[in-house]
């Protein structure tokens, strides 16, 4: 088990299982999933994603749901998310019913980022991942998240690799949140909560959930000083005493602080305790009720490991109980009996808010006045969705992948026929339009061409001439030949004195 010290996690080699089946180097030249990795036929990766399973993962501590009930529930998942505020206003107990059973390992990463509020994070803060990410941090705590990318879920193929794709989005995620709250900076327990948002989603969206956690439901904890997490230390202590009053005299009765057995606990989200399919479940239930779940899971076991007297002459002292608590017994953290006993604990938002005011008064009294001063904390998805109600385009879902469905060749080749029949009729209508003239012929100031004539040419050019000069339908005929002579010489009469007026004018 990893141990916190002074905000920073030591590695505890007892808490990582050694894989005798294969051997891992940290200097493997392989990337971060399988495809690129080219994992050999040794390295055996559970559904998880873990190499041998090294996650404490086994066919007993997990339960499988059958593939006809997985596909209903995530039909009813892609409704809410669909409709997600009115779910989360209306009907959140239905909610929180559908995160006890368990979200869809398929709508997982999205359910996450809904309900721990990243979604709307990362609508109203267009581009703030972008810029964070270009820029090149502070160097202190650089050089200390370098040295800890190899450190977090070292069996799992996404992180196996140094450098590999895996470890640059943990790098990425860790220091563009060192520079988007640089009074806070940078605490290894971060790391693993990082890391598991990373399994699930982008590093932008693992980003903004990160961001959630540290200020809506764990707010203080990775701050300097760690004051946030010696508080809920004794918020545990003291609920224990109504759970089971038996563990509570226990560790009374040898001095056993809490921060020395429920930091590591609380600060990585029991990530780095549970068996894997135990984790995702705690994850679901905390990131829609808040940190009473991870207060439930505490209470659970120790209540499991010191309740009962016959479990007691086994750690008559100190270092014993300290040993219990380091290595819990497989069966009290399986998937199904973890979950039945977290949703019976009789502990609520309201206990964990009253218990806490209670310790912030003592905390006062005894020590003073807390030098970093979190946020208030938020119980749950329901109040940080009212908390800062969202806007109706910040709830759409937008896929992030886009693909082409191929089209059968017969189909192609009737678009193809389409198109080039389609080209030939608007070539054809163009044609059209270019050789058809304006019927209707603005006005013009300038006079006719026939006007501008010379009386030397005027005089040479027939009389018949103005009606045969074009073949155009849109000016006058020639009169017909069959007119009488009376409106015949009339015409010439009228064709000559117009020649003369011309010359008169042009002249």
């Amino acid at each position: 088990m990893a141990k916190i010290e002074n905000g920073r996690q030591s590695v505890d080699t007892r808490s990582i299982r050694t894989i005798s089946s294969s051997h891992i180097d940290d200097e493997s030249s392989l990337g971060s999933d399988s495809e690129i990795n080219g994992f050999t036929s040794d390295r055996q990766t559970d559904k998880y994603g873990f190499i041998g399973g090294a996650q404490q993962y086994t066919e007993e501590s997990a339960q499988d749901v059958p593939p006809e009930v997985l596909r209903q529930r995530e039909v009813k998942w892609l409704d809410m998310l669909s409709h997600w505020d009115k779910w989360m206003i209306k009907r959140f107990n239905k909610v929180r019913l559908r995160c006890q059973k368990g979200i869809p390992p398929a709508l997982r990463s999205r359910a996450w980022l809904y309900l721990s509020g990243g979604k709307v994070k990362k609508e109203q803060n267009q581009g703030k991942f972008t810029e964070l990410d270009k820029q090149p941090g502070d160097p202190k705590w650089i050089d200390v998240i370098e040295k800890d990318l190899h450190r977090q879920f070292p069996f799992h193929e996404m992180f196996v690799s140094r450098g590999g794709h895996g470890q640059q989005d943990l790098f990425r995620v860790l220091k563009a949140y060192t520079l988007y709250r640089p009074e806070e900076g940078y605490c290894q327990a971060q790391a693993p909560i990082a890391a598991v948002l990373l399994m699930h989603m982008p590093a932008e969206d693992a980003f903004w959930g990160l961001v959630q956690i540290c200020e809506k439901y764990l707010p203080g904890y990775y701050s300097p000083g760690l004051e946030a997490i010696q508080l809920d230390g004794e918020i545990l202590f003291a609920l224990l005493r109504r759970v089971s009053p038996l563990a509570f005299r226990h560790l009374q009765k040898h001095n056993i602080d809490p921060i020395l057995y429920m930091t590591e606990w609380f600060m990585c989200a029991f990530s780095r305790t549970l068996p894997w399919a135990s984790v995702l479940r705690v994850w679901d239930m905390f990131l829609c009720d808040g940190v009473k779940i991870i207060f439930r899971v505490g209470l659970v076991l120790l209540k499991s490991m010191l309740g009962t007297r016959e479990k007691l002459k086994a750690c008559q002292g100190q270092y014993e109980t300290m040993e219990i608590l380091r290595a819990i017994e497989p069966r009290y953290m399986q998937e199904g009996f973890l979950v039945r006993e977290i949703l019976e604990v009789p502990v609520t938002a309201r206990d964990v808010e009253r218990e806490h005011h209670t310790q912030l008064k003592r905390w006062r009294k005894n020590r003073g006045e807390l030098n970093f001063k979190p946020p208030p904390r938020m119980h749950g998805a329901r109040l940080i969705m009212l908390a800062e109600p969202p806007r109706r385009q910040d709830l759409q879902q937008n896929p992030t992948i886009l693909l082409e469905m191929p089209q059968p060749n017969h189909q192609r080749k009737k678009e193809k026929e389409e198109k080039k029949s389609m080209k030939k009729k608007s070539t054809k209508k163009s044609q059209l339009t270019e050789e058809i003239p304006n019927p209707y012929p603005l006005p013009s100031s300038d006079p006719p061409l026939s006007d501008l004539r010379t009386p030397q040419e005027s005089s040479s050019v027939p009389e018949t001439t103005p009606q045969t000069e074009t073949n155009s339908p849109h000016q006058q005929t020639a009169p017909p030949t069959d007119l009488p002579p009376a409106k015949d010489s009339a015409l010439q009469q009228s064709t000559q004195s117009l020649n003369s007026t011309e010359q008169d004018t042009y002249l």
